[in-house]
């Protein structure tokens, strides 16, 4: 086979651009069948990333039952420059109705395809040589009828056919002698079914026979009278039967009742249980938000609780700042208070020891002292708002507000003293004529 031309050559430009799932070829003869080249560019279902080649036979339907073909047949792959980039392996194979196309899955990696130089500008080249082998077809002896080969055993069936209708086939126009004989065929199936009795035939046979009928028609054969048998065969399974068949039919409509209610009962005991699952699912999601919510208003009321233990936190944490303040305040003033008291005390010693004139000694003490006295008020109010944020925040608080209330009134009950001590020393000092001086 070396040296054999190739059966068939088929040229694809532009290959690594093909989307197409299979690509078919131009019909061809060889070895007395009709064939076509398969090829898929990326490779069958079951490819595993190849390039598929199958070989078909294109005129099957024409065949007798139980045709088969021996044939042996290779490929070869080739680029622009047809050098040849792939050869299958040599297959004897046997092609029937069960195997009309075979080939290779797997002939070349798709990965090949896209090595630089492989194939020469995107075209590949595919040629199929095939050997023709053993023919058989299961041919039995046939008999030329009126230029139709047929079988020996449709010998009768076919003779009589010409003799009730001699001009059947006067305008029947297909030439090849395998497709006459293909029709011929079909002319005996639709005679045989409608020859049955009409109540043993299907609907679905009824219905193909008729377009069988009409494809008849359509080449020439003048099958008149067989379309009036089928209308009669039609008619005659529409009419109610008085020998039992109506009964059976009833019977069978019952059957067929009873198994739609079986499916109807199914499907409400189907529905039942969806309907008792779907409950279920909305109890479960009822739930699931009931605890979601619980949840929701704990993690709110921790929150708002965390909050206000942080703000009882600031307020105890402002109310002590405020009362350190006024201890130190308080601490400030009593230190002032005591060098105030050394201070006068120095300031009388040195007014009975010198005897002054000069009275505006006493004038600055008094603004001292009244400067004194505004402080101390100004604390003492300072004091009261503190002591009612105090209260408010905790009354634990209270003993220390408490003990600074009697720190302040203490002092001044000294300043008050003071006072006296100095009006006393004043008046005294008026009396004897005398004038301090500071």
């Amino acid at each position: 086979m070396s040296n054999q031309k190739p059966s068939f050559r088929v040229e694809i430009d532009n290959f690594s651009e093909k989307k197409a799932n299979v690509i078919s070829s131009n019909t061809f003869e060889s070895s007395g069948y009709e064939w076509f080249i398969s090829i898929y560019p990326k490779g069958d279902r079951l490819a595993d990333g190849h390039l598929s080649l199958y070989l078909n036979v294109a005129n099957y339907t024409t065949l007798e039952p139980g045709w088969n073909k021996s044939v042996n047949f290779y490929f070869v792959l080739l680029n622009q420059s047809d050098k040849e980039l792939y050869k299958s392996p040599r297959s004897k194979s046997l092609f029937c109705a069960e195997s009309r196309g075979l080939g290779y899955r797997k002939v070349l990696p798709l990965s090949k395809f896209q090595e630089e130089g492989f194939l020469e500008k995107d075209k590949l080249i595919i040629e199929v040589y095939i050997n023709g082998g053993d023919v058989s077809e299961n041919k039995k002896k046939t008999v030329d009828i009126n230029g139709f080969q047929v079988f020996a055993s449709q010998v009768t069936k076919v003779g009589k056919i010409f003799t009730e209708h001699p001009d059947i086939a006067l305008d029947f126009k297909p030439t090849k002698q395998e497709v006459k004989t293909a029709y011929m065929n079909v002319l005996l199936r639709v005679i045989k079914t409608l020859d049955k009795p009409p109540k043993s035939i299907s609907e679905t046979r009824l219905s193909k026979a008729s377009s069988e009928l009409s494809e008849l028609m359509n080449v020439g054969f003048k099958v008149d009278w067989l379309k009036s048998k089928l209308e009669e065969v039609s008619l005659e399974r529409k009419k109610p039967d008085v020998d039992g068949s109506r009964v059976q039919q009833l019977e069978e409509l019952v059957k067929h009742l009873g198994l739609k209610l079986d499916e109807v009962s199914f499907g409400r005991r189907l529905s039942d249980d969806a309907n008792e699952y779907l409950a279920q699912q909305v109890e479960e999601r009822v739930k699931n938000l009931e605890l979601m919510d619980v949840g929701f208003r704990l993690n709110s009321l921790n929150t708002k609780l965390d909050n206000v233990v942080w703000e009882r936190k600031k307020a105890d944490d402002t109310n002590e700042s405020h009362a350190k303040q006024v201890e130190k305040r308080v601490k400030n003033l009593e230190r002032l208070d005591l060098s105030l008291n050394n201070r006068l005390n120095t300031m009388l010693g040195d007014m009975e020891r010198r005897k002054s004139s000069d009275t505006s000694v006493f004038e600055q003490i008094q603004d001292r002292v009244m400067c004194i006295a505004f402080k101390l008020e100004s604390l003492n109010t300072k004091l009261e708002e503190i002591s009612k944020e105090r209260k408010k925040a905790d009354d634990a608080n209270g003993s220390l507000v408490q003990k600074l209330e009697e720190s302040v009134k203490n002092i001044e009950l000294m300043v008050s003293h003071l006072k006296v001590e100095l009006d006393k020393k004043k008046d005294k000092t008026s009396d004897d004529g005398f004038l301090l001086v500071d």
